[in-house]
């Protein structure tokens, strides 16, 4: 049995949830079905460059439907390893006490010997799930009228 590329296609665009990955489906639609310019489709239908047209449209002629999807990228490795780092967020998760995230950083140098800067900290915090540490707020009015009397200004 053979299927066509445009069914091939139309139900590849339907399931995909990706916007960028739907966007590539269907400038290679455009070109191979509508036999529509490349260029011009990337230009005037996707406001993309020629260049981007013709990167998908090699891949998609190399790989098929999984060329279309973003590759993984290597990236810097991480300085501390994946299974401390879990240790750290379970030990925070165990205690029932907030933490700074002055506390965070030093319980993190302390075990692995690796400084992060604030704002990583705070990134880590939230990748993680924490919530910032809130200072809970006094109660002005806590105090008898008597003892109100006695502090206001005569």
């Amino acid at each position: 049995m053979i299927v066509s590329i445009d069914a091939v296609l139309n139900s590849a665009y339907k399931k995909e949830k990706v916007a960028n990955i739907k966007e590539r489906i269907l400038l290679v639609r455009r070109v191979k079905i509508d036999k529509q310019e490349a260029a011009s489709v990337a230009e005037n239908e996707l406001n993309r460059s020629r260049w981007w047209a013709y990167k998908w449209l090699h891949r998609f002629d190399k790989e098929g439907l999984d060329g279309l999807k973003d590759k993984e990228r290597s990236g810097r490795p991480p300085d501390v390893p994946k299974d401390t780092m879990i240790s750290i967020r379970q030990e925070l998760e165990d205690s029932n006490s907030g933490w700074d995230f002055r506390q965070v950083m030093d319980l993190i140098y302390k075990k692995t010997g690796v400084r992060y800067h604030e704002v990583h900290i705070y990134r880590l915090l939230h990748k993680w799930g924490f919530k910032s540490k809130v200072p809970q707020k006094k109660f002005v009015n806590t105090a008898s009228p008597k003892e109100k009397k006695r502090f206001k200004k005569e």
